[in-house]
């Protein structure tokens, strides 16, 4: 700076009036630099210090931040420091009354996602986990559970659905009591049951429940067994697993908890499980076997498979789960076993376009010619469709063997009884055997589903196929209005049990698995009423004093019971019955894919991912 000198004043005298504004100067600019210094070490400055600290400095995040997540993030931090954890009812409560909060749109989540970097320096530091669940809800057309958690209007739906609500309170509230930790309950004898089918993993009918509760509201539930989970869940096991049951009841119960309430407690026990299913695959062909020991990695055949053979239903059941696997952990590797597994099977020639149950993992050739929509065989298909759609539409060879793989099952299959019932045989060799498996009730649904994605002109012929095999499987339940294991249409029978070994019903979803989806597609009235015989049903004649049990004989209006409630019971036909009673918009079907053990899991929009991504 240049000083000029005033008029009138002497050099000297300037001179001590420059020193004494200089001393005042340095005199204030050291009082507000002490009175900001003392701001960093307030105990509410944090957000001061953000402003003023640097891009690249973290801070502490408060419970008081006002977002579920920071104060999910405190408390874990406080836990690996030792620090003093709240008390359970504590935590649950003011975790509970956010975690189903809905944003109050999802255009503005979107925005809010793909917001500006000045936006992003402003907000506390989120986990990676985070941020894939806050991305895949971004990109979801509507709120997961609709604008009144999908209550109907009409009090008489309400109040059936208000009962099935009930009905899972009480099975849960009993395996609890009686069974908990255990895979399922024994509500006869008021214990619990281990099985093998799991390889020593624990607690099936807690993760088969996680998005069941949630979705009903159950949130004291639901937390009792989000806590078991981050305590009990022990996957380091040494056991014989199916691989088929660990992969669509803990991954993808695991999966469907995570996506829906954004837990990161669920991603990162998936991540775990999932890397301990990958040695199945090491086989000559990368068709995996269908038992694999969680601890060791090593993997077989099941004993009573022909030649140690791999099954369809067991190996053609992972592509929604491991596809999602390597969405959340940016690893390709679980698409890619997947991708093979197809590419092997449009490699091998298919007899008259089926695909037979038994595959050698060794040789990659089929190793008999029996062929059945229902069980051995069922879900390959079902996840065929739901591949497509859960693609966005964009999985182009899942939808060519899908449709392919229908119009051989139409032409080979499918039949008509005599008294005028559709029905799907099964195929021995080229021998039609008239028999039809409650499990390949499911095929309704899934036809419907399919049928506005085939060929124009017919879209309407599926859907009427689609209503005439569930038309068909409601036939089948009668005189208790429970159907039987398998039916038969030979001999005189019309969709009728005519062997005593087949009588049985354990609780199974599939014919309401395909009323829910009938509804929702064609809304006819119908199909909540055949609904809710089923839940009358239920309630005469499987609940029991402490749960539900599957019953021995369907033709006996004495119920014997096999005193088993089956986790698929709280996970499919439970939440199938009260979808079938919600609205539309409860995990609406432009959003959601359920897999086979009825657990949702997002429809991936890949461009929609990659723009929030990027931003």
């Amino acid at each position: 700076m240049v000083f000029r000198k005033l008029p009138g004043v002497s050099a000297s005298g300037m001179g001590l009036r420059l020193s004494q504004k200089f001393v005042f100067l340095l005199f204030l600019s050291g009082l507000v630099t002490l009175c900001f210094g003392a701001l960093f070490f307030l105990p509410d400055s944090v957000r001061l210090k953000r402003i003023f600290l640097s891009k690249t400095e973290t801070q502490p995040v408060t419970v008081g931040s006002g977002s579920e997540n920071d104060a999910r993030e405190h408390l874990k931090r406080l836990k690996n420091q030792g620090g003093m954890t709240p008390a359970k009812g504590e935590t649950s409560t003011k975790l509970k009354s956010l975690s189903r909060k809905p944003p109050v749109s999802y255009e503005a989540t979107e925005e809010r996602l793909a917001g500006g970097k000045a936006q992003e320096d402003l907000t506390l530091p989120r986990s990676k986990t985070e941020s894939a669940s806050a991305k895949f809800k971004g990109c979801l057309l509507k709120p997961p559970l609709g604008r009144d958690n999908g209550k109907p209007s009409d009090p008489k739906t309400n109040e059936r659905r208000e009962k099935v609500k009930e009905m899972m309170k009480f099975a849960w509230d009993n395996y609890k009591r009686y069974a908990w930790g255990k895979n399922e309950l024994r509500p006869l004898t008021r214990n619990g049951h281990i099985g093998n089918m799991f390889g020593g993993l624990r607690g099936a009918s807690i993760i088969d429940s996680l998005d069941t509760l949630y979705i009903m509201g159950l949130m004291e539930e639901y937390n009792d067994a989000k806590d078991w989970v981050q305590t009990s869940l022990d996957l380091n096991s040494n056991g014989e697993a199916s691989l088929f049951e660990v992969n669509i009841r803990y991954v993808g119960g695991l999966l469907s908890a995570y996506y829906l309430t954004g837990e990161e407690l669920y991603k990162s026990k998936v991540m775990e499980l999932g890397e301990k299913l990958l040695p199945a695959f090491n086989t000559p062909t990368g068709i995996p076997r269908g038992v694999i020991n969680l601890g060791s990695g090593t993997s077989w055949s099941w004993g009573w498979a022909s030649a140690g053979s791999s099954i369809l239903a067991e190996f053609g059941t992972l592509h929604l789960e491991f596809v999602h696997l390597s969405e959340l952990s940016r690893n390709p590797i679980y698409t890619e076993k997947v991708m093979n597994i197809r590419k092997l099977l449009n490699k091998i020639e298919k007899p008259h376009g089926l695909y037979p149950n038994f595959l050698s993992p060794v040789s990659g050739n089929w190793v008999q010619h029996h062929v059945s929509i229902g069980g051995l065989g069922d879900s390959f298909y079902e996840y065929l469709i739901k591949s497509y759609l859960m693609s966005d539409k964009t999985d182009g060879d899942a939808k060519t063997m899908y449709y392919g793989a229908l119009e051989a099952i139409e032409a080979n299959l499918v039949q008509k009884s005599p008294g005028g019932l559709t029905y799907m045989a099964e195929w021995r060799g080229g021998i039609l055997d008239h028999k039809m498996g409650h499990l390949a009730c499911f095929s309704g649904g899934m036809i419907g589903i399919g049928a506005d994605d085939g060929a124009p002109e017919k879209r309407q012929h599926y859907l009427d196929l689609a209503a005439e095999i569930t038309h068909t499987c409601h036939e089948s339940y009668t005189p208790t209005k429970l159907g039987p294991e398998a039916f038969r249409f030979d001999g005189g029978g019309e969709a009728t049990a005519t062997r005593l070994s087949d009588r049985y019903y354990i609780l199974r979803p599939e014919v309401i698995e395909s009323y829910m989806y009938m509804w929702r597609l064609t809304h006819d009235p119908k199909y909540r009423e055949w609904g809710w015989e089923a839940v009358e049903a239920l309630e005469q004649h499987c609940r029991v004093e402490s749960g539900f049990s599957g019953i021995r004989d369907v033709y006996t209006m004495t119920a014997s019971h096999d005193n088993m409630q089956q986790s698929f019971f709280l996970s499919e036909t439970l939440k199938y019955l009260y979808l079938l009673f919600s609205d539309d918009d409860l995990l609406p079907l432009e959003d959601w894919v359920f897999n086979t053990e009825a657990h949702p899991l997002p429809i991936i929009r890949k461009s929609c991912l990659l723009n929030t991504t990027n931003n």
